[in-house]
Parts: structure tokens; C-alpha cells; sequence
């Protein structure tokens, strides 16, 4: 077979035996992706201290390295095909410029941080064309991995391994008591905290899969079963690790059960079920070695993308049109940004029928967190019944990064405080329940709210919904957050429920309640 210069050759000989074509789109590409990491630096910035500082994304740092190596199984067939610009990725581009628009409006990351990278994707699309991109695809698509996504499975994960636990403690009849994410046992108390909740592993294993199933499997059932034992596995043994944690603590103790899971279960269980996972579809692979991984010869015969290829662009009209998007979009967040509401200079509780005020002295010490909020109030009310409840509330002039009432971190469960979320019980009045729970152990019922105009809603994705259309239309407004909470568990007093019960039905309307708060009386 002759050989390929454009492939073989070193680098710099490489790129100068390189058509011109491919030259002139290759140069404006990474012009392309070095305005996008330049406009975009603080999305990048926050993405790699994701990659290197948090165990749950570390494997992010070998993606381009192997992003780089997907690209050179293929570079071969590639370059047999003309790139070409291609009006639709401006499209692209531009939805994806909209969505980073829409997570900046929101204050949410993660679709900021994907709309970037969807934003790199479609420079491709606009500057190589449809079949240079196809003949791209897995590359293109694999970069997804870039974006540091997973965590909001934390709180599923937590559950379903504690299900899991549960089950195989029945198993090997070990007496076992469970609530929510907490587990009693006669050797002792246990949470199955975020760290323990095999997300790390999962995210590892789903991107390990997808490059396996693309570099090893042709048949598309063998991949999509690849993937799903890919998923399973890492989800049942982090179950099996829970398991045998609070098993090995029956008889060794809690102390030596904790030093073994992080030695033993920490890396050489999950090599072990990785090792098994290869094991198990070794045989099924269906790919040779020296199969090719594209085929130039059919993309470029083919009739949609013939068709597709007819909707041309100037690759130069279309870089310049992606930078004047990227502005339009920046522009516009940064308007946005500095909306303000006007709020009253001092807050205070309006007087609930029945109920005083009293000195906040609860059994374990809780306040909840509202970042960037203009004011906060925390107080303590009684009845004459003795029903108790803790208020908090805080009113947001607007909403923008680092102060979302939504964000992560932020309302009834603050991080690294000694509370931790245990389930989300039925709401009380049309909120979001949490109970959560402290050493003690101290149990405590709270139910959110949320109010921005006319909206009033317990769904922290309804408020961001109404937030984004709020500054899209560059509309300035409000934003509130009501949290009604109380302890559980002290006996001879009424519980959580009740008493928050009483306290909401004495206010006549929570939404009232927020309005006469935020007006300052």
C-alpha cells in the first residue's frame, strides 16, 4: 500500500504536504478554538480546576491526549476529504452560543461550560464541513467528556447504593436499620455520604466505556451492551463496598473498616471490577486491529451528505460570523448582568397571628446559606402550643454568578457543616422538603420556597426558568427565598411537621408572607 505522506511524515513535513486546503481550514480552526478559549478563558479556567483539583474529574485530564490519539486512527481517511465551510454550523454555533447565554443567566455551570464546548464542536462543522465532521464524529462527540458533569447524580447514587446495602446486609443477616441514606447496625451508625456514593467511578467508567466500545466494537448491540455493563457494574460494586465496609465493622470495628475501604476498596476493588468488566467482553470484541476506523471513500459517496455539503460558506465569512456571535452573546450576558432591583434598606418579619418571636437556640446549630443575597433574616417562633419552626429568608436585588438562591450549596444543606441530606420527604404546603440530619443524631424537617414576580414554587428549576426569561428581556425583579424548618425527634414536643404546619396555616399565604417580608414590613 503507498504510503501516506500527509500521515508518516514528521510534524513540520507533515503540515507542509498537507493540500492547501486542508492547511488554510486547519489554521482557521484553531484561530477558532483560540477565540473561543480566549473569550471564554474564565469557562475554561473554572473547567480545568474541576479536572485537577476534584478526584470525580481528574481522568478529564487525559481527554485530549486521547482526543489526539481518536484523530490519528482516522487522519489517514480524513484528509482523502476536501474541507469545506458550511453555513448550518453557524447554526450550531449559534445555539450553543445561546445555551452558554442561558447558563450565564441562570448562574449554572455546567451549561456554560457545555455550551463551550458545543460552541468548539461547531467551529468544526463550520469550518471542515459535513463530511470531514462525519468522518470526525466520534472525536467530536468524545470531547463532551471535556465538561466536568455528574455530581447532580450524587443524590441518586447515595440512594440506590444504600438500597443495594441494605439487600446484601438481609443477605448475610446482619440486623439493619436504614433512614433515608443512614444505616444502623449493631457495629454501628453509618451514612452513605456523597464520597461513598461510587459517582467518581461511574463518570470514569462511562467515559472508559464509550472509547472502548468505539475502538473495539463494530456491531452497535455489542456497543450499546458494552455500555450498559459499563454503567451496572461500577453502580453494584460501589453497593458491594458499602456492604462489605459495614460488614468487616461487625467484627473489626468501624475504625479498621474505614482504613481498609479507603486502601482496598479505594482503588484496588474498582481496578478489580474494571479488570472484569474487559474480562467479561474481551471475547466479544469485533474489531481487528488492522480494521480502519473510518471509511473516506462511503462518506464521501454519500447522498445526504452530498446534499448537506451543497449549503457552502466561505470558511473565512464563516469564522468571522462566529466571532461576531461570540460577541453578540458576551454582550449580552454582561448587559444582563448588572440588572438591579431596587429592595428596601432594612427587613424585617411582618407579625405572624399567634406566634412570637424567641431566642434561636436550637439543639445543633443550623443556618442556612444565601450567597450574595442583599438581605437575610434568621429568626425563631413559637405558639402558645408549643410549636416551634426556624425562618429563614433572603431577598436577592438579582441573580448572576455567585449569588443564585438556587445554587449549589445554597439553602437548607450547606456543605461542610456536620449536616447531611438524608430524603426528600412529600412537601407541606407546596415547597421542596428536605430532612437532613447532624450528630446526636439531630433530625430536621425544612420545606423551600421561592418567589420572583408573580411565580411561587418549591422548584428550584421553575425559579431559573423564570430568572433566564427575566434577563433576556432584560427585565429588572426580585428574587426571594423563604425556608420554613424544624427539629425532629425531642420527645413531649409536637413534631417537625406539625409545628410547621401550624406556623404556614397561621400566615394565611406563604406568598403573602414573602411580599410583606420583602417590602420591609
Amino acid at each position: 500500500m503507498p504510503r501516506n505522506l500527509a500521515f508518516d511524515a514528521p510534524l513540520g513535513r507533515a503540515w507542509a504536504t498537507l493540500p492547501a486546503g486542508w492547511r488554510r481550514a486547519l489554521g482557521l480552526l484553531a484561530l477558532a478554538w483560540l477565540g473561543n478559549v480566549v473569550l471564554f478563558a474564565a469557562d475554561w479556567q473554572a473547567m480545568f480546576l474541576q479536572w485537577w483539583h476534584s478526584s470525580t474529574y481528574n481522568h478529564v485530564l487525559l481527554i485530549p491526549f486521547i482526543l489526539g490519539w481518536l484523530v490519528s486512527l482516522r487522519w489517514r481517511e480524513v484528509v482523502k476529504i476536501a474541507p469545506e465551510g458550511w453555513w448550518p454550523g453557524l447554526v450550531l454555533f449559534g445555539g450553543a452560543g445561546f445555551l452558554w447565554l442561558l447558563g450565564d443567566f441562570a448562574g449554572l455551570s455546567l451549561a456554560k461550560q457545555l455550551g463551550v464546548v458545543l460552541m468548539a464542536q461547531a467551529s468544526v462543522l463550520a469550518l471542515l464541513g459535513p463530511r470531514a465532521s462525519a468522518a470526525l464524529l466520534f472525536p467530536l462527540a468524545y470531547m463532551l467528556f471535556l465538561v466536568p458533569a455528574g455530581d447532580e447524580l450524587v443524590p441518586t447514587l447515595q440512594t440506590i447504593t444504600a438500597a443495594i446495602t441494605m439487600i446484601l446486609l438481609d443477605i448475610s443477616q446482619v440486623p439493619a436499620h436504614i433512614e433515608g441514606v443512614f444505616i444502623t447496625t449493631p457495629g454501628g451508625y453509618f451514612e452513605v455520604a456523597e464520597a461513598c456514593s461510587g459517582v467518581k467511578f461511574l463518570i470514569a467508567m462511562i467515559a472508559y466505556g464509550a472509547l472502548v466500545a468505539n475502538v473495539c466494537f463494530r456491531s452497535w448491540p455489542r456497543r450499546i451492551a458494552f455500555m450498559g455493563l459499563s454503567v451496572a457494574m461500577p453502580i453494584l460494586a460501589n453497593g458491594v463496598r458499602a456492604w462489605g465496609t459495614i460488614f468487616i465493622a461487625q467484627s473489626q470495628g468501624i475504625e479498621f473498616a474505614a482504613g481498609f475501604d479507603h486502601i482496598f476498596y479505594g482503588w484496588i476493588f474498582f481496578a478489580l471490577v474494571m479488570a472484569l468488566v474487559m474480562g467479561v467482553a474481551w471475547k466479544f470484541f469485533d474489531r481487528a486491529i488492522e480494521d480502519r476506523m473510518i471509511d473516506a471513500e462511503a462518506i464521501a459517496a454519500n447522498p445526504l451528505l452530498t446534499r448537506f455539503a451543497a449549503l457552502r460558506l466561505g470558511t473565512g465569512r464563516a469564522l468571522g460570523a462566529m466571532a461576531a456571535l461570540a460577541l453578540l452573546f458576551i454582550g449580552w450576558g454582561v448587559w444582563a448582568n448588572r440588572l438591579e432591583a431596587a429592595v428596601p434598606a432594612r427587613l424585617a418579619f411582618p407579625a405572624v397571628p399567634g406566634w412570637q418571636q424567641v431566642d434561636y437556640t436550637p439543639r445543633a446549630y443550623w443556618r442556612p446559606r444565601h450567597t450574595g443575597a442583599s438581605h437575610v433574616l434568621l429568626a425563631r417562633f413559637r405558639d402558645a402550643a408549643g410549636h416551634t419552626v426556624d425562618v429563614s429568608f433572603a431577598l436577592y436585588s438579582g441573580q448572576s454568578e455567585g449569588r443564585e438562591a438556587g445554587g449549589f450549596g445554597e439553602g437548607v444543606l450547606t456543605p461542610d457543616t456536620g449536616w447531611a441530606w438524608e430524603r426528600s420527604p412529600a412537601p407541606l404546603a407546596g415547597g421542596h422538603a428536605d430532612r437532613i440530619q447532624t450528630a446526636g443524631p439531630v433530625h430536621r424537617l425544612a420545606e423551600t420556597f421561592y418567589r420572583s414576580g408573580d411565580l411561587l414554587t418549591g422548584s428550584n428549576s421553575r425559579l431559573k426558568l423564570q430568572n433566564i426569561l427575566d434577563r433576556l428581556v432584560l427585565r429588572e425583579r426580585t428574587t426571594m427565598t423563604l425556608i420554613v424548618s424544624a427539629e425532629d425527634g425531642q420527645p413531649g414536643q409536637p413534631s417537625a411537621e406539625q409545628s410547621m404546619r401550624a406556623f404556614v396555616g397561621a400566615t394565611g399565604s406563604v406568598a403573602a408572607l414573602m411580599d410583606r417580608t420583602a417590602s420591609g414590613g
